[in-house]
C-alpha cells in the first residue's frame, strides 16, 4: 500500500475501530519541536564539540561520567539538554486530543523532555526518565525541575544535606525505571492497536517491548526502515507531523 491517502484512511479505520491504543515514541516525536535526535547525521551523537570530543556520548550519558567525572557530565547536561523552553508539536497535541477522547491509554516514551505531558497527556511511562525532576543522591530529596540548568555550582549540591543533585534520568549503566517499565508492558500487553513513532528501535531494553504486543494492528511511522517493518500492519515512512495531522477523531 504504497499511496499515502491509502495508508492514512486505513490508520483512521484501525483507530475508530480500537478502544484501547497505544503510542510508543522515540527521539523522532520531539525533533519536530526541534530537539535533535541522537543518532541520525544532524544528531546529538554525530555533533562535534571541542570541549566534549576527548569523550563518546554513551560516556557522557553514563552512570560512570554522572559519579566519576560529575562536572564534565554536567557542563554537557547544562548545554545539551535543557529543553525547558521547547514546545510540543502537532504529534504531542494529537496523542493528548486522543487520550482526552478515551482512544487512546497511554503513550510510552524512551524521550526525557516532558512534551507529552506540556502537551497535555496524562499517562505517560517514561522509560527512560525525565529532565523534569531532580533528586538528591544521597537523601532522595526531590528539587525543581529548574535546580540543575540555574545551579552555579560546577556540581549542583542538595540544600538539604549538600550531597550531589542529580536528573531522574536513565543512564547508561543504569537500570530501567520499574514502575514505568511494567505499566508500559502491561498496557502494551493489553493494547488493541500499538502505534509506534520516530524510533529505530534498535535500542534495547526498550524495543523489546514491541513482544508484549498480543492485539491485532500494529503501525509504524518512521523516516528511516526498521527492523520490524515486515511484521507490522501498516508502515509510513513520512513525517510523524504529517501522518498525526491527518488522523481524524470523531
Amino acid at each position: 500500500m504504497n499511496d499515502f491517502k491509502e495508508r492514512m484512511d486505513k490508520l483512521n479505520e484501525m483507530i475508530k475501530n480500537s478502544n484501547h491504543i497505544v503510542f510508543f515514541g522515540g527521539a523522532g516525536v520531539s525533533t519536530e519541536s526541534g530537539i535533535p535526535d541522537f543518532r541520525s547525521k544532524d544528531g546529538l551523537y554525530n555533533q562535534h564539540d571541542v570541549q566534549f570530543d576527548a569523550y563518546t556520548p554513551e560516556y557522557l550519558l553514563s552512570h560512570d561520567c554522572v559519579y566519576d567525572n560529575s562536572k564534565v557530565f554536567f557542563e554537557f547536561y547544562r548545554q545539551k539538554m535543557d529543553t525547558r523552553h521547547i514546545e510540543p508539536n502537532i504529534t504531542h497535541y494529537k496523542l493528548a486530543e486522543m487520550e482526552a477522547k478515551g482512544k487512546l491509554d497511554c503513550i510510552v516514551t524512551q524521550n526525557i523532555d516532558g512534551l507529552h505531558q506540556k502537551a497535555g497527556s496524562k499517562v505517560v511511562y517514561e522509560i527512560h526518565g525525565t529532565t523534569q525532576s531532580n533528586y538528591c543522591t544521597r537523601c532522595g530529596h526531590v528539587v525543581s525541575p529548574d535546580f540543575i540548568f540555574e545551579s552555579t555550582d560546577p556540581i549542583p549540591s542538595c540544600p538539604e544535606c549538600g550531597s550531589m543533585i542529580r536528573p531522574d534520568v536513565t543512564m547508561y549503566g543504569e537500570s530501567l525505571p520499574d514502575a514505568a517499565w511494567n505499566g508500559a508492558a502491561y498496557t502494551i500487553n493489553h493494547a488493541d492497536l500499538f502505534i509506534i513513532g520516530g524510533t529505530s528501535l534498535t535500542v534495547y531494553p526498550a524495543a523489546n517491548l514491541i513482544h508484549y504486543f498480543k492485539g491485532k494492528n500494529i503501525v509504524i511511522i518512521n523516516r528511516d526502515k526498521t527492523p520490524q517493518d515486515q511484521y507490522c500492519n501498516l508502515v509510513f515512512h513520512e513525517n510523524l507531523g504529517e501522518v498525526f495531522k491527518n488522523i481524524i477523531l470523531d
